[in-house]
Parts: C-alpha cells; sequence; structure tokens
C-alpha cells in the first residue's frame, strides 16, 4: 500500500474565548453561519451533521469556505503560526489573538 502525506495548507483561525464581543466578531467573520444563540456553545451545520464548540475551541475557515471546529490539543498538534499574518484578522482579546495558520501533517 503506498503512503500519502497532506499537502501543506494555509487557512484562518480563530479561538473563540467564550465572551460575546469574540461571538459577535467572529459571527461577522463567518458570515453568520456560525450560531451562537446558546451563550455558551457554539453551533455549525456541516456535512457531517451540526458541530457544537465551546469556549476555547478553535474556529477554522477551510480552503474552500467551509467553517469547522476543533479543539484546543488537536489544533496545536496539527498546526502552527503562518509565516505570514493576514492583513486583516480579528483580534479581540489580547490573551486569545486570532492567527492564520499552516497546517503541518507528517
Amino acid at each position: 500500500m503506498q503512503q500519502y502525506r497532506k499537502k501543506p495548507v494555509v487557512v484562518e483561525a480563530v479561538q473563540w474565548n467564550g465572551s460575546i464581543d469574540s461571538a459577535y466578531d467572529i459571527q461577522e467573520w463567518a458570515e453568520g453561519k456560525i450560531d451562537f444563540a446558546k451563550g455558551t456553545v457554539a453551533e455549525i451545520s456541516t456535512l457531517e451533521g451540526i458541530m457544537i464548540a465551546s469556549p476555547g475551541d478553535w474556529i477554522i475557515k477551510g480552503i474552500k469556505g467551509e467553517f469547522y471546529f476543533c479543539k484546543p490539543d488537536i489544533f496545536e498538534a496539527t498546526y502552527e503560526l503562518a509565516d505570514h499574518q493576514a492583513d486583516n484578522y480579528l483580534d479581540y482579546s489580547k490573551s486569545v489573538p486570532s492567527r492564520v495558520v499552516e497546517k503541518v501533517v507528517d
């Protein structure tokens, strides 16, 4: 069986800190595709069904404009800060900055 390596892809990502301000910023960035109506969780409809995010989870915009969530430990294990920063990234908290990241899979 042959082995394959996933190509590195640069994606936009932001970590939700649970605040209302960050929810508004993320909802605007995600063009309303993420629902923060329940307050303590965020929801998004994906091809795999409804995904739920909690404060601290990362929200990622994929290469085709799709959004999905990622737990912090998985995010830190699979993503690293890209060599460049987006010109207009969200920055609603010094403790939880928005970042452009590059997915690296060995």
